[in-house]
C-alpha cells in the first residue's frame, strides 16, 4: 500500500529529504564527462601545430575517432575548429580571440599603448598594434598621429591578410616565431597594397618562448610616408618592439 511524505517517521522524513537534496545539488556526471572529452580535443593542439589529421588527434587524446568527429562537430559550431577540405583539423578563429583576451588579461595594454604614444608623438605617424585573427588582421591597439591627414583605422577594426607590410609580419613570424631566420628583413615596408593611398612599416614583437604576439606598425598616406622616411623610421621601430618584445618575456 502506498505512503504519502507525511505518513512517514520524520527520521525516514529527513534521511528522504538529505538524498533529494543530494541529488539535486550532484552535477550531471554525464554533462562533466562530455565537456572533458571536448576540452581534451582542444587542448591536444600544440604550439606548432598547423592542422592535424583524425589519427593523429585520436594518438594525442586516445578518443576513439568517432567520438573526435562528433565533438569536433560542437566545436566547429563554435568556431573554436575548423575542418579541411582534406579531413584535417585546425583551431577556429574563436580560439584566437580568446587568445587575444587571454594576452590582454595579462596588462598587455599597459605596456603597448605607451608605446604607440610614443611613437606616434616621435614620427608624427600613426601607431597601431595588430594580431592575426584567422585569415584577418585585428587593429588591437593605436595611437593617432598628430597630423590632421591620418589612418582611419579604430581599435577592434578587421582587415585582410594580405601583402601589406604588418599582414606579412603576422604571417610569416606566427608560422616560424622568431628562432629561425625568414626571408623577410624586419621592420617591413610596403605601399599602396590595401589602401592605394597608405604605406605601413611593421615590426614583430615577440613573447614568451619566443611566440608571436603581434605586429608593431607605423602608418601614414604614401605621400608622407615614403620609402625614403621608412628607411629614418626604421631604426627607431625596430628598438621600439625589441625593447618591447624584451618586456614581456621574449628572449631574443
Amino acid at each position: 500500500m502506498a505512503m504519502d511524505r507525511a505518513s512517514l517517521p520524520k527520521r525516514n522524513r529527513n534521511a528522504s529529504e538529505e538524498m533529494a537534496k543530494e541529488a539535486r545539488s550532484r552535477p550531471n556526471l554525464e554533462g562533466v564527462a562530455s565537456a572533458d572529452r571536448v576540452l581534451t580535443v582542444l587542448t591536444a593542439f600544440r604550439r606548432g601545430d598547423d592542422a592535424l589529421e583524425l589519427s593523429e588527434l585520436a594518438r594525442r587524446t586516445s578518443l576513439v575517432k568517432s567520438t573526435i568527429m562528433r565533438l569536433c562537430i560542437s566545436l566547429e559550431k563554435f568556431d573554436l575548429i575548423e575542418r579541411l577540405d582534406d579531413g584535417r583539423y585546425r583551431l577556429g578563429v574563436e580560439a584566437a580571440r580568446i587568445g587575444s583576451v587571454y594576452q590582454q588579461s595579462f596588462a598587455l595594454e599597459e605596456r603597448i599603448v605607451p608605446v604607440l604614444e610614443r611613437l606616434a608623438a616621435e614620427s608624427l605617424e600613426t601607431a597601431s598594434f595588430y594580431i592575426r585573427r584567422g585569415n584577418q588582421r585585428l587593429c588591437l591597439f593605436r595611437a593617432d598621429s598628430p597630423s590632421p591627414l591620418r589612418m582611419n583605422v579604430r581599435p577592434g577594426d578587421m582587415r585582410p591578410m594580405d601583402e601589406s607590410a604588418i599582414a606579412q609580419i603576422l604571417r610569416t613570424f606566427s608560422d616560424v616565431g622568431a628562432s629561425r631566420k625568414v626571408p623577410v628583413e624586419v621592420p617591413l615596408y610596403t605601399s599602396g597594397i590595401t589602401d592605394p593611398h597608405v604605406s605601413s612599416v611593421a615590426m614583430p614583437v615577440f613573447g614568451t618562448e619566443r611566440r608571436l604576439i603581434g605586429a608593431l606598425a607605423l602608418s601614414g598616406p604614401s605621400s608622407r610616408l615614403t620609402a625614403e622616411r621608412a628607411e629614418t623610421l626604421k631604426p627607431q621601430l625596430r628598438e621600439a618592439g625589441e625593447r618591447l618584445s624584451s618586456e614581456l618575456g621574449a628572449q631574443l
